[in-house]
């Protein structure tokens, strides 16, 4: 408890939207590596909130975890101790219930279906839907498609992940697909699994290619499958305790700031995929093609228990017909 005192105090101090003279600045704490493509997104919306406000209102971010973790980032959003931050979408899981639907295993036919459900009304619905929990999505961040890494064993079918420790996000939803195939689900925040994987804690992790790159897992884990089971974007939020000390200009401005960083992400995100296959596979990594068909077989149950929820399985239903 003492730990979780001295974190908060110090954000606290540091203060989520602070006014120096004429100039208003809102801070952004996320846990990314100042390489990845979407820390350099966030940067690009921080220009654009400077050039947008005349430098009246600026962004000031803090990357590598250097605030806390993703969790910690969204309690202290919600108690208007920090100003923005950017999460997976699964960690939001437990904040707001609709992010549960992005979490969910081959929901998406292929990219062009999931930026029709993201940069439509179903992605605006469920940017929105955490307001209430005092956390106001402004824009989702590709994140690519999530593939499974590993020590080991390559993973060629569902049944090589039989018994392996496989680290996920802290989300119900990803805890339940890993162990639905086999494998044995292990949450782990991000700054920790480098070490884990080192120390055997786990056997393998999942994520998209730049971050196994950035993060430079493929250190430690030979064996790349690229089943792509999730699509889960990255969210970039603002406390709605700081959004509500905006004058509606400067709300106009970081949402148009917002957007416009997450069309130019796309870009750096293609770029940044290719490369890091490239960087992973010159690095003595294994990448691995494996047929997805017997993986999304191992998962459809997990579609039908979400029938006891009426709203999110209407939300599934609508985001599936969008798909056909």
């Amino acid at each position: 408890m003492v730990r979780v005192r001295w974190w908060l105090l110090a954000i606290l101090l540091l203060a989520g939207c602070s006014r120096d003279g004429t100039v208003q600045t809102i801070k952004l704490g996320h846990g990314l590596d100042t390489n990845h493509p979407v820390h350099q997104a966030m940067v690009y919306l921080q220009e654009r909130v400077h050039d947008k406000s005349g430098g009246t209102l600026q962004v000031q971010i803090y990357p590598s975890q250097q605030l806390g973790t993703e969790r910690q980032l969204l309690e202290l959003l919600q108690l208007g101790s920090l100003g923005m931050t950017k999460v997976a979408s699964a960690v939001l899981e437990g904040f707001a219930p609709h992010y549960k639907v992005l979490s969910l295993p081959y929901l998406f036919r292929d990219e062009a279906h999931r930026f029709e459900v993201l940069d439509g009304a179903i992605g605006r619905e469920i940017l929105l839907s955490s307001q209430p929990y005092y956390l106001r999505g402004l824009t989702y961040y590709d994140a690519g498609s999530r593939s499974f890494y590993t020590k080991d064993r390559p993973i060629r079918s569902p049944e090589d992940l039989n018994g392996l420790k496989i680290r996920t996000l802290e989300s119900t939803t990803q805890v339940q697909m890993v162990n639905s195939l086999g494998g044995s689900a292990t949450p782990i925040s991000w700054g920790e699994l480098y070490t884990a994987l080192q120390q055997g804690v786990v056997d393998g992790a999942e994520n998209n290619p730049p971050s196994f790159f950035t993060s430079r897992h493929y250190e430690v884990c030979k064996y790349y499958a690229l089943d792509e089971h999730t699509g889960i974007p990255d969210v970039l939020l603002i406390s709605t305790i700081i959004w509500k000390r905006l004058s509606e200009q400067q709300r106009v401005w970081i949402q148009e700031a917002a957007l416009e960083s997450a069309e130019y992400q796309k870009g750096l995100w293609r770029k940044a995929t290719q490369e890091a296959l490239n960087n992973v596979r010159e690095a003595g990594v294994e990448v691995i093609y494996p047929d997805k068909l017997p993986f999304a077989e191992r998962v459809a149950d997990i579609y039908e228990s979400y029938r006891d929820e009426p709203e999110i399985y209407g939300l599934i239903q609508r985001i599936q017909a969008l798909g056909e």
